[in-house]
């Protein structure tokens, strides 16, 4: 989104009675933080956070054969994906260039719920339609739904109090959300973005802040509200891809170094490559040079030495030659603050030194590590 003044969210009111610090995040009003984003951090790996993800987008795709369409648009095989079960693509355009990247889930045989980012609505709204398949329909029910994330490894037993056990959906599962004493009504998911035991839950909007209000008040095993700061370092410790900024098509205002495929982001999972999807011919070509010891390999970065933080931008260099350029980097609050990054390295194997120029005049000394950090 671009323009004009930034969208709140139906929490807005939620979030500034209890004190968040709004910004202005790709067009939308969300916390950045509560009280801090190191405090939020911890108590999320510890204990549990909740988080307004209402930014991002809810589509429902359906058709007879949707999950073989899904097939040939992502680079995830979803026919192999069982009902209530979710998983991770990418999309990529004709080049083999990543597009954006979702979490998805096959609610039947003949339906798929998806979770675009943010910024990316109406993009892959476009993309999927120019790619739609016969008798595939799709529904953008970004606008009327709230989601929230409960992040965690308390969070089944947050849920349970507040929407009861039926309602604790397995890692990486799906299913409606059941009757409760709250009368919640939507979708849940095993799923989240910060390599915690969490839930995402999609609710319509006129019922957020009843179950807000309630996890915070009364889910107990100490909860607290996190704002977008710690949603990034949480994700960066476990080297997962933020849309825009890891990668970054060439149409929506990419550099070179953002224009990547699915094997260049070294990522693990969401790529299988026995099926034909939208641009495999670069990815296979990438992992062809990876098989002879060669090619571009999103990589861990951290830092050895003391100095500023690794940030965006920041040059990679092995022997005074840059061999990459930072596309995360920051605090790892896990890590006791150790600065860490993320960034497509070429000509360097895990466990080699390296030198990061966090500015002008000084390199900050590190070492080459296979994401994640914790």
């Amino acid at each position: 989104m671009s323009g004009g003044e930034p969208v709140r969210t139906a929490l807005y009111d939620a979030h500034v009675e209890r004190g968040g610090n709004l910004v202005d995040f790709h067009g939308f009003e969300l916390p950045i933080w509560y009280t801090s984003m190191m405090e939020e951090h911890l108590n999320t790996r510890e204990n549990a956070g909740l988080f307004d993800v209402s930014h991002m987008g809810f589509f429902r795709f359906s058709g007879e054969n949707v999950r073989e369409w899904l097939d040939g648009v992502g680079t995830q095989k979803a026919s192999l994906i069982n009902p209530g079960r979710c998983a991770y693509t990418h999309f990529l355009d004709e080049d083999g260039i990543i597009i954006d990247d979702m979490i998805f889930c096959v609610v039947s045989e003949t339906e798929i719920l998806g979770v675009p980012n943010a910024s990316m609505i109406e993009h892959m709204w476009n993309h999927f339609h120019s790619h739609m398949g016969e008798g595939i329909r799709m529904e953008n029910m970004s606008e009327q739904t709230s989601i929230l994330a409960l992040q965690g490894p308390n969070s089944p037993d947050i849920l349970e109090v507040v929407l009861g056990q039926g309602n604790v959906a397995r890692h990486f599962h799906g299913q409606s959300i059941s009757e409760n004493s709250l009368g919640i009504t939507g979708w849940i998911q095993g799923t989240g973005y910060t390599g915690e035991r969490g839930f995402e839950i999609f609710v319509p909007n006129e019922q957020v802040k009843t179950l807000w209000d309630a996890l915070l008040d009364e889910g107990g095993h100490g909860i607290c509200p996190v704002g977008l700061g710690a949603r990034d370092t949480l994700r960066m410790e476990k080297g997962f891809l933020l849309s825009g900024q890891d990668f970054c098509h060439p149409d929506l205002g990419g550099s070179e170094d953002l224009s990547r495929d699915s094997a260049e982001t070294f990522v693990p999972f969401g790529l299988n490559m026995d099926h034909d999807f939208l641009g495999k011919a670069r990815v296979e070509s990438t992992k062809a040079q990876h098989l002879d010891g060669g090619g571009i390999k999103w990589l861990g970065l951290k830092a050895t030495g003391k100095g500023p933080f690794p940030r965006m931008g920041h040059a990679v260099l092995k022997d005074g030659v840059q061999i990459g350029t930072i596309t995360s980097g920051g605090p790892s609050p896990s890590l006791g603050k150790v600065g860490i990054g993320l960034a497509y390295l070429e000509g360097v194997e895990v466990g080699e030194e390296v030198e990061i120029a966090v500015n002008p005049r000084r390199n900050l000394s590190a070492v080459v590590v296979r994401p994640p950090f914790i």
